[in-house]
């Protein structure tokens, strides 16, 4: 049993206990039909040219504030690919990506890595991005790239020494003051609630009576909050990779705290099965933890090719990939493409967009207290001596610093019982998510079947034939599949 770090819990002791929110009142907002038009060409980069008759795009105007559904508007940016069978068409599948700040648009353009199924046949895919994101009305905390890039420099994203630490907060302090200089409007209406509450406008704006919905990894929390919020019209969802709800959005330090646990979990899976698997993995001689472990320390020290920044990052991107790139890490790998393909000069403008923080010190409460976090830091590292320190110094650092607080936020009840049953999907080895997320999850649901993966990696659909089959039967005919299915993968890592 791994030992609760004493800072964490003076830490709640110091911000008290979140009490659980009351389910807001589902304020109406009328939403026009989306005027589809053609797609901006950068947003179809995956697509062949034959099949791009079946894109369309379109912009949906929703309020800034729902508490104020005439006041300001915003666009949303939406992408629908068309049914390939029209004459069988069931709905709309509305999908997220996750992140938070993924962009919504990129899965929707390559259907056959979500669902290599006859799910495009029957649906319409819409991929959106959310407010804040990419082309809906993105938060931006820079003017200028170069601006950026400086600053982003001065921060380390597994600091050690006292000057590392020193420069990280104070990067970040900074950057959460240019956030709330420059970052406009949006930046106090950026929760899952103002989301969630956007998705039930596009919902009626495709002309669904009830909503279709796929969220992967942060996308499910979204998922779990639309169906807290509008029970009665769900008429399908699947929530893969899922978080634990109430935890991150009540005690973000022990969210996170666990969220280290879980990958510092999978990795000690993976070398454990590289072992057993002898030469067929090429770190199995000796003992792999050990020399995994002497790895990191020499890095640790300054010894090596590379940082441990760049080690812990590399190795945590691998865990959440295995055993192939799954849909979540390829809409971040377009996202990335997409920016490198941009020219930049000393001055360019600032193309990118800051709505990884802006949801998650939305969210998630964390004390506004940036001196605990190399205390919190130094806890964390002695229970995940590879990604504890990481993970303090990810959303804490930052959000600690944050300029705002938003202005609605979904803490729970989570018991609603929705119209249809919600399919969970829990990953026994998913570093980012872990499976116990997943488990919670479906108990906290109102409605939920929790169908479970013996793998590795983080979410399932796209890299599971079982998955697959349940995801496709569930969303055709709303059909759970059977309690105590444990589904495998298609590849193992070895």
């Amino acid at each position: 049993m791994l030992r609760f770090p004493v800072i964490t819990l003076a830490v709640a002791a110091l911000i008290g206990s979140a009490a659980p929110a009351v389910a807001q009142p589902v304020i109406k907002s009328p939403a026009a039909p989306v005027a589809w038009g053609p797609c901006p060409e950068d947003a179809l980069t995956f697509v062949p040219p034959e099949d791009r008759f079946r894109y369309s795009c379109g912009n949906l105007a929703v309020p800034l504030d729902h508490a104020k559904p005439s006041g300001s508007k915003i666009n949303l940016m939406l992408l629908r690919r068309a049914a390939s069978k029209p004459a069988e068409r069931i709905g709309s599948v509305v999908i997220n990506p996750g992140g938070p700040g993924a962009d919504g648009l990129l899965l929707a353009t390559i259907p056959s890595v979500l669902f290599p199924s006859s799910v495009p046949d029957r649906f319409d895919l819409i991929g959106f991005d959310p407010r804040g994101v990419g082309r809906s009305n993105p938060l931006k905390c820079f003017t200028t790239q170069e601006s950026a890039d400086a600053l982003r420099a001065r921060m380390t994203q597994v600091p050690v020494t006292a000057a590392q630490i020193k420069s990280t907060v104070d990067a970040h302090a900074e950057f959460a003051k240019s956030c709330g200089a420059v970052g406009g409007p949006i930046i106090n209406h950026m929760s899952t609630e103002d989301t969630a509450r956007d998705l039930d406008l596009i919902r009626a704006a495709v002309g669904d009576q009830k909503l279709t919905y796929v969220g992967l990894s942060y996308g499910t929390l979204l998922g779990a909050t639309y169906a807290n919020l509008f029970p009665t019209k769900v008429r399908a969802m699947i929530l893969d990779g899922a978080v634990d709800p109430s935890l991150r959005t009540n005690d973000a330090l022990r969210y996170d705290r666990e969220r280290a646990l879980a990958f510092e979990h999978a990795l000690s899976a993976f070398l454990k099965r590289c072992k057993e698997e002898g030469p067929k993995c090429a770190f199995s001689e000796g003992d792999p933890r050990a020399k995994f472990d002497a790895i990191r320390e020499r890095l640790r020290k300054g010894e090596g090719p590379m940082t441990l920044s760049q080690f812990v990052a590399k190795v945590g991107g691998v865990l959440e990939t295995i055993p192939l790139t799954g849909p979540v890490e390829l809409a971040k790998l377009a996202t990335e493409l997409q920016q490198l393909s941009q020219s930049r000069s000393t001055d360019a403008p600032y193309t990118e967009h800051d709505a990884f923080y802006g949801v998650n010190c939305s969210d998630k409460p964390f004390p506004k207290v940036p001196a605990l976090v190399p205390s919190v830091a130094s806890a964390w590292e002695r229970d995940a001596p590879t990604f504890g320190r990481r993970q303090a110094f990810h959303d804490f650092v930052g959000c600690a610093h944050w300029p705002v607080s938003a202005k609605k936020v979904y803490r729970g009840p989570w018991n609603a019982k929705t119209s249809a049953p919600v399919l969970v999907v829990g990953i026994y080895n998913d570093p980012a998510t872990p499976y116990t997320f997943s488990k919670r999850m479906s108990e906290q649901l109102g409605n939920a079947r929790l169908l479970d993966v013996d793998a590795f990696g983080h979410t399932s659909l796209g890299s599971s034939d079982c998955v697959d089959a349940a995801a496709e039967k569930y969303l055709t005919s709303v059909e759970l599949p059977k309690a105590g299915l444990v589904c495998k993968p298609n590849q193992q890592p070895f």
